[in-house]
């Protein structure tokens, strides 16, 4: 059997590529041959709220689920997910695009930012709530 933080690693690395995948799949069908089907601030919002609903529901399961201290979660997640979402774009989002690496981090890149800020604050209300005597 493998040791709790371990397992730990690993659901934060699967869930890590979840909050990149899913969006990336949802995405799909907003576009045909190649072009947006539907005017590009639109897009842009509705992949932000898919992104940000993927993260808190990914967020919330992997706290209940993981045997860390909640404010080490927070930030161990905080890290790994942003640079695993990065580099999934530069390996396959960048390429698609077209986009150089500045346009990119200025489109797309800085909004990854969510990210550390979500987990990070998760992890303190988390660790907060278990000082007062409650569970999440």
């Amino acid at each position: 059997m493998m040791r709790a933080s371990m397992r730990d690693s690993i659901r934060v690395l699967l869930y890590g590529v979840l909050t990149w995948l899913i969006p990336f799949l949802l995405a799909i069908p907003f576009y045909s041959g190649g072009e947006l089907l539907i005017d590009q601030q639109l897009f842009k919002s509705i992949m932000i709220i898919i992104g940000s609903l993927t993260g808190a529901v990914l967020i919330a399961h992997l706290f209940r689920v993981m045997s860390w201290e909640y404010l080490t979660a927070g930030y161990v997640t905080a890290v790994a997910w942003f640079l695993i979402n990065w580099a999934l774009d530069i390996l396959i989002l960048i390429p698609l695009s077209g986009l150089d690496l500045i346009s990119y981090t200025s489109q797309i890149g800085l909004r990854y930012l969510l990210i550390p800020v979500m987990t990070i604050m998760a992890g303190v209300v988390a660790d907060h709530a278990t000082k007062k005597g409650s569970r999440i």
